[in-house]
C-alpha cells in the first residue's frame, strides 16, 4: 500500500510524517528549522526511509510563497523575516531526490484542506480557516477549491477599525502597524499587555478587546466570501472563552444583514475550533498529497 508524505514547515520546526490519514500516521518526526540546506537535508533523510512506497508529498509552509507554476521562482519563499530563508526553494530538493509529485501550499491553506477532508468543515464546499497565533493567516476553500489570486490570501493584513481612545496601542505589524495581525496576534497581545497571552486570566480586559478585533476581521471576511463555516485555530484561540465573545460580537456587527440560515442562531456551529486541533497543519499537508493523486 502506498504512503503519502506530509510536511508542516514552520519558522521554528518542520513536522514530517508519512501515512494515509488521521488514523494511519506511520511515523512523525520534528526537525528544528535551522538553515534551508541543513533543514531540507534532514527532511530528505526522513523520507528516504519510505522511498519505495512514497506516492506524493504535500507541504504546508510559512510564507509568503511563490505558488505560480509559471514563475521562475515557483516553489520558493521570496521574502521572509526568517534569517537565511528568503529565496529558499522548498520543492526542488524533494523533487530531485524522490521523483514523485510534491505539492506546496501555505500552512493555513493546508490546514483548511485538512479540516475539509477530515475535520470541522467535512462535507462543506465553502469555508474559511483562520489561525490566530504568532501571526494571523487565513485559508479559504471556495466550491471545493483553495482560493488563489495573483497571490494566496493574506487575511491577517486586512485593515480593521481602530478605536484609538479605547486602545492607544499602535500595533506591531512592520508593514501596516494596526492591521488585524498587528493588533490581534499573539505577539501583539504580549506587547500591549506586557505578558504572553497564555498567562492572562480569562477575565482580563485583553480578551474582550481581542474578541472585538477578531469579530471585526470576521465580519469583513463574511461579507466578502459568505462561507458556510469559519474555523478559528492557533495558539491564541486556546482560550475557549474567546469563542462565545466573538460569536456574540459578530452577530451584533452583522445586525441581521446577511440572510444566511447558519447566522440566525447562536453561531456555535458556525464559528468553531478546528476538529483536528494541533494536527490540522500536518494533516492538511497529508490531504494535499492525497488530494493531488486520488
Amino acid at each position: 500500500m502506498g504512503l503519502y508524505g506530509a510536511i508542516e514547515a514552520g519558522g521554528t520546526k518542520f513536522l514530517c510524517a508519512v501515512g494515509t490519514g488521521p488514523e494511519d500516521l506511520r511515523a512523525v518526526t520534528r526537525i528544528p528549522t535551522t538553515t534551508p540546506e541543513e533543514t531540507m537535508e534532514r527532511v530528505i533523510a526522513f523520507f528516504q526511509n519510505f522511498h519505495s512506497t512514497l506516492q506524493a508529498i504535500g507541504i504546508g509552509a510559512f510564507g509568503p510563497l511563490d505558488l505560480n507554476p509559471n514563475s521562475p521562482t515557483f516553489g520558493t519563499i521570496p521574502t521572509t523575516p526568517k534569517p537565511g530563508w528568503s529565496g529558499a526553494n522548498l520543492l526542488k530538493p524533494l523533487q530531485d531526490v524522490f521523483h514523485v509529485p510534491v505539492h506546496l501550499e501555505t500552512d493555513v491553506n493546508a490546514a483548511a484542506l485538512g479540516e475539509g477532508r477530515w475535520g470541522a468543515a467535512r462535507g462543506l464546499e465553502t469555508f474559511v480557516y483562520l489561525t490566530v497565533g504568532t501571526g494571523i493567516g487565513g485559508g479559504a476553500v471556495i466550491h471545493g477549491r483553495l482560493l488563489h489570486g495573483a497571490l494566496h490570501p493574506e487575511m491577517g493584513h486586512i485593515r480593521i477599525p481602530h478605536d484609538w481612545g479605547r486602545d492607544p496601542f499602535p500595533g506591531i505589524c512592520p508593514f501596516h502597524g494596526d492591521c488585524l495581525e498587528g493588533l490581534a496576534s499573539g505577539p501583539a497581545l504580549e506587547a500591549r499587555w506586557g505578558q504572553p497571552p497564555e498567562s492572562l486570566p480569562w477575565d482580563h480586559p485583553a480578551w474582550d478587546l481581542e474578541a472585538e478585533y477578531l469579530a471585526l476581521g470576521l465580519q469583513s471576511i463574511l461579507c466578502i466570501l459568505a462561507p458556510e463555516r469559519i474555523i478559528l485555530g492557533g495558539g491564541v484561540m486556546e482560550n475557549r472563552s474567546l469563542f462565545p465573545r466573538i460569536r456574540q460580537r459578530v452577530k451584533e456587527l452583522l445586525n441581521r444583514y446577511l440572510p444566511i440560515p447558519a447566522l440566525q442562531g447562536d453561531l456555535e456551529d458556525y464559528i468553531v475550533p478546528p476538529a483536528l486541533g494541533e494536527r490540522a497543519g500536518l494533516l492538511g499537508a497529508l490531504a494535499l498529497a492525497i488530494g493531488e493523486t486520488d
